[in-house]
């Protein structure tokens, strides 16, 4: 919204940006994995997510929609690349875990055995001797970052393989510029990166995007819908944490700095800043529900 509101993308160039990930996890979980909360509580109610549910969380994050999930007593697999949010995330679901042995039974914590939390591709979280997953989830949006239809398309290929027949997938992305005021922050990610010339720059999203990638991915189509997703902030500086760690910036602290990326992006804050200090972002995002053959 890992995906981020996006997984997190490096430039394509080879420079490093000068970020502590540590940090960036951190500032995810605390600040702006809530924000896609409307997002997870629809997608759930309207799949009656429950006991019976074998959740695959693709780009899982630091785990907050897999918490969610493992509260209405769904067991939920975790998959992300990203070392430091899934650190977050077996604190919030497996804490004293170490590694994805399941304990016996029922855990005190409410988090079902079985439940595991995977480093690495969808692929790497197939056991022979698990049942297929009923639900997969990519709840990162796509259509803000040049190449994330096609990154999301491969995950898929590797997650639906993983699934029973007529699992439902779920696929996320962000609405209508005109219906995200959040769009026009995030241009200053593009604007700042430009002497990079970086592929994986915000992007208009197109309102086919999430159609056709379930069309690529072999999955018919079983309904859709829109939910608003404001992000609100305790201040502007919450707020410029929140949307770095969606790692959107990226490039544009790799081609100018973590200093100069703060002022742009504080600026661009303002009109959204209410007089008590608060920061309100308007956004609708839609969700996309599709079958396994």
């Amino acid at each position: 919204m890992t995906p981020t509101l996006v997984r997190q993308h490096l430039p394509r160039t080879g420079a490093v940006p000068r970020v502590d990930p540590r940090a960036r996890a951190r500032d995810w979980s605390e600040i702006q994995e809530r924000m896609l909360v409307p997002l997870y509580e629809a997608v759930y109610e309207r799949l009656d997510v429950g006991p019976a549910t074998r959740l695959l969380g693709l780009g899982c994050g630091s785990g907050l929609a897999l918490l969610m999930a493992a509260s209405r007593g769904a067991t939920i697999t975790g998959v992300d690349t990203s070392a430091d949010r899934l650190a977050l995330a077996r604190e919030r679901l497996l804490p004293g875990e170490r590694d994805e042995r399941p304990l016996p039974g029922e855990r005190d914590d409410g988090v079902r055995a079985g439940s595991r939390i995977v480093h690495g591709s969808p692929g790497e979280a197939a056991r022979a001797d698990a049942p297929a997953y009923t639900v997969v989830t990519a709840f990162e949006p796509i259509g803000c970052l040049a190449g994330d239809a096609e990154e999301l398309g491969e995950l898929l290929a590797e997650a639906t393989p993983l699934a029973a027949r007529g699992a439902a997938v779920v696929l996320a992305g962000w609405g209508p510029p005109e219906r995200c005021t959040t769009a026009s922050v995030l241009r200053v990610a593009t604007k700042l990166a430009e002497p990079l010339r970086a592929g994986g720059t915000w992007r208009p999203t197109d309102r086919d995007d999430l159609e056709r990638i379930a069309a690529r991915a072999g999955l018919r189509p079983d309904g859709s819908g829109r939910v608003a997703c404001p992000f609100g902030y305790a201040d502007v500086d919450s707020a410029v944490r929140g949307l770095k760690s969606t790692g959107l910036f990226d490039p544009a602290i790799a081609a100018t700095d973590q200093v100069q990326v703060d002022k742009e992006l504080a600026e661009a804050l303002h009109p959204y800043q209410r007089q008590d200090g608060t920061v309100w972002m308007p956004n609708v995002f839609r969700y996309l529900i599709a079958r396994t053959p």
